[in-house]
């Protein structure tokens, strides 16, 4: 739910920004939306290459190497993430985004169905923990509407 608040809130701030200066860039929702992902997505493979252990627990025990796999996620989302800021990627960018979100939900499963807390010992809610599979598809639909409409 996080990742879904940063996205509406730099999305607002951009189009507020454009508002302020009449920037008929910034006035676009689609490229604020798409500017809004590019740093969630960034920011949050930024995370993952900075404390990959603290995101291993969600990777399901059948899967390898849990903290190599918390790496290469983190990678692809700074790569993808930028990679949307160029129109000559853009489309790519957008689809390999959306096959990394189908590809980290089993994680988010592993989550929900085991109810685990989250890193910094906060208390797993139940909520929280099942919110993150309803919000997989809003992300993916904020990606085909940012990046491929």
């Amino acid at each position: 739910m996080a990742f879904f608040l940063g996205l509406l809130s730099i999305g607002a701030l951009l189009y507020g920004i454009g508002w302020l200066t009449q920037s008929p860039y910034l006035l676009d929702p689609h490229h604020d939306a798409l500017l809004a992902a590019t740093a969630m997505f960034v920011m949050i493979g930024l995370t993952h290459l900075r404390k990959p252990e603290q995101l291993a627990y969600m990777i399901p025990a059948f899967l390898p190497n849990a903290r190599l796999l918390v790496l290469l996620s983190g990678v692809a989302e700074i790569v993808l993430g930028l990679s949307l800021l160029f129109l000559e990627t853009r489309f790519w960018a957008g689809w390999g985004l959306i096959i990394l979100l189908i590809a980290i939900f089993p994680a988010n499963i592993n989550v929900a169905v085991k109810n685990l807390p989250p890193p910094g010992g906060l208390p797993a809610k139940l909520w929280y923990v099942w919110s993150r599979l309803v919000f997989q598809p809003v992300y993916i639909i904020w990606i085909w509407y940012a990046a491929l409409i």
